[in-house]
């Protein structure tokens, strides 16, 4: 008969339980996985799965005690570094649906809202059309292999029982500005085209005022923004190549992976 200590069920257990809770704190908060759409009994399942897999080729684990009081800190530890890590995924995507809105106001699609599945809100169409072209992006170029890769690889860089430097939740503050400076640059140009044919009726209207701006400006605005949008979209995977490295680089360099 085969006799177990506590310890070492202990350890077998906390082997499998620290990176347990930073997989699926991942899973709970990133993107595509982490939405509504997706049942929490199915992401709870693939958190177990990765874990099960990836659980041999850690490192050792801190021997202390389940039930003490600093296996309970190091347990938050473990959800807020994996919630940190798919927060920093949620602001990426996000940049994608405040680009849209933007371009949504100036078009006069600002009204024009839909529901949201995924986030439970109500979002402009053309925010929702970037967030969707984003979303396949990211799934066809594999990101969700990449991030499992780093949420691994952070184990090694960043073992159980360590917290994240300073500096590391200082760049998750810059990285807010770095959201809406990159939702700008991606809408500025459609702004920019918008904003001169908004002038053009302007001059009309001026140089006729019989003219009803309110009738006639409105339906070419909104006819000229899709046009602009149609032509806007060719350059739409440069910007998400560029805009997907910067958001990876950021998350590898939040838990010191190289």
């Amino acid at each position: 008969m085969i006799e177990l200590s506590t310890q070492e069920i202990s350890g077998w257990i906390s082997h499998f339980m620290w990176p347990l809770f930073r997989v699926a704190s991942l899973f709970m908060v990133m993107p595509i996985i982490g939405t509504q759409l997706v049942p929490m009994r199915v992401r709870l399942l693939f958190a177990v799965a990765v874990t099960a897999l990836v659980a041999p080729l850690l490192p050792d684990m801190p021997e202390i005690d389940v039930l003490s009081v600093s296996s309970w800190i190091i347990t938050a530890q473990q959800v807020l570094i994996g919630s940190l890590m798919g927060f920093v995924l949620q602001l990426f995507f996000h940049t994608f649906a405040l680009a849209g809105q933007m371009i949504a106001m100036q078009m006069g699609l600002g009204f024009a809202s839909l529901n949201d599945p995924a986030n439970g809100v109500n979002v402009a169409a053309v925010g929702q059309l970037y967030l969707m072209l984003c979303t396949l992006l990211f799934l066809a170029m594999n990101g969700h292999l990449v991030v499992i890769q780093v949420v691994v690889d952070s184990f090694f860089t960043l073992p159980v029982g360590q917290f994240l430097p300073l500096h590391s939740l200082y760049e998750i503050a810059v990285w807010f500005g770095w959201i809406f400076g990159s939702a700008l640059l991606i809408a500025i140009p459609a702004m920019s085209a918008l904003l001169i044919v908004n002038l053009t009726f302007g001059v009309m209207t001026k140089s006729a005022p019989q003219l009803n701006v309110f009738a006639l400006g409105f339906p070419m605005t909104l006819v000229f923004g899709l046009f602009i949008i149609w032509v806007s979209i060719s350059g739409f995977l440069a910007q998400y190549s560029q805009m997907a490295e910067s958001a990876l680089f950021v998350l590898r360099n939040l838990v010191g992976v190289q």
